[in-house]
């Protein structure tokens, strides 16, 4: 393991923002991990970076950036009922995924094309039309970053909630996630009824669909709305879907008649952060180098030469006119450096 001086992260963030890291390594086992805990490399200033699709730099980042590509995928125990698979922190989810697909392992695909690292989706409690990595999770093994001690979380553990888990609150910074353990059903159980899937399956003709046709028409409802972060510069999904009293959303409902509402935690209704957007004009619209997707205001995008900080403003111009239009605070989902 080499720790290099200097480096851009402009590959390493699907923003495409042109920040330097002032120290930079790439760590491939968690024995590299713990050799920086061990040096002291890690009591300095410094982050973790996985497939660097949920993050927005504002600024040079002068510590050190590890980059996390510790990779493995196994079955760690099964029954006549399902599959435990445990997968490093540094697989891709997507292919984590394809993983589970191709063997007929039911409970991820509506998770499908989600960006980003195995590492990174407890810690967001990663989720998509219907499905949240809480459903399926079992455990995970993190490094103590304060004494390199291995340490396994228990579902119980990790305080999950809506795009949160305790990860990003009480033991943030605390730890690193080598590695994560699902566990994933025999006879999938299918999700098809939240958002486009059951259009695309009946456009697709099928009507017996398997866990790949769910996976499938995922794929190409995401591919239709999200743009590819190789060709134009984005984190997926800016901001988290409000959850809101059902008292304001009927409120909302007679000016807006439209507004979708879905049932969420204690009697709340989660609307649409990409509506929001949407009504209060944003939708396509281009702002200097960056602006909302053509295809879905909830993505950010960078069209070639935005700084952190413009994309930043941009969002804060957002929550501003969300706000004033509709009296609800939409909060970020991408994490701000």
């Amino acid at each position: 393991m080499e720790i290099q001086s200097h480096i851009s992260l402009q590959p390493y963030n699907t923003f495409g923002i042109p920040v330097d890291a002032a120290r930079f390594a790439i760590v491939r086992s968690v024995s590299e991990v713990q050799s920086l805990i061990k040096d002291g490399s890690l009591k300095e200033k410094h982050l973790f970076l996985g497939g660097g699709s949920n993050v927005l730099f504002t600024a040079d980042f002068d510590g050190l950036v590890i980059k996390n590509e510790i990779k493995g995928i196994s079955v760690v125990r099964e029954d006549n009922e399902f599959v435990w698979v445990q997968a490093a922190s540094g697989e891709v989810w997507h292919d984590l995924v394809l993983y589970a697909v191709e063997h007929n392992w039911g409970g991820i695909e509506n998770l499908s094309l989600i960006p980003g690292t195995v590492g990174a989706a407890p810690m967001q409690n990663i989720g998509a039309y219907g499905v949240e990595l809480t459903h399926v999770f079992e455990s995970l093994k993190a490094i103590d970053i304060r004494t390199g001690e291995e340490k396994t979380f228990l579902h119980s553990d990790c305080s999950f909630g809506y795009r949160e888990s305790v990860f990003k609150h009480a033991e943030r910074g605390n730890y690193f996630i080598a590695s994560v353990t699902l566990r994933l059903n025999k006879s999938p159980k299918l999700h098809v009824q939240y958002g486009a899937i059951q259009d695309v399956l009946r456009d697709s003709g099928v009507e017996q669909p398997t866990i790949q046709d769910v996976s499938r028409a995922v794929i190409q409802i995401r591919t239709s709305k999200l743009p590819d972060p190789k060709i134009l510069g984005n984190a997926g999904s800016f901001f988290k879907n409000p959850e809101i009293s059902a008292d304001l959303y009927a409120t909302l409902k007679e000016q807006f008649s439209d507004l979708p509402g879905y049932p969420a935690s204690e009697g709340k209704i989660k609307v649409p952060a990409g509506y929001l957007i949407e009504k209060c004009g944003w939708k396509g619209k281009i702002v200097g180098n960056t602006g909302a997707h053509k295809n879905q205001a909830l993505v950010l995008v960078n069209y070639g030469n935005a700084t952190g900080s413009e994309i930043m403003q941009l969002a804060h111009d957002i929550q501003s006119s969300v706000l004033a239009t509709f009296g609800i605070t939409i909060l970020p989902e991408v994490n701000l450096i």
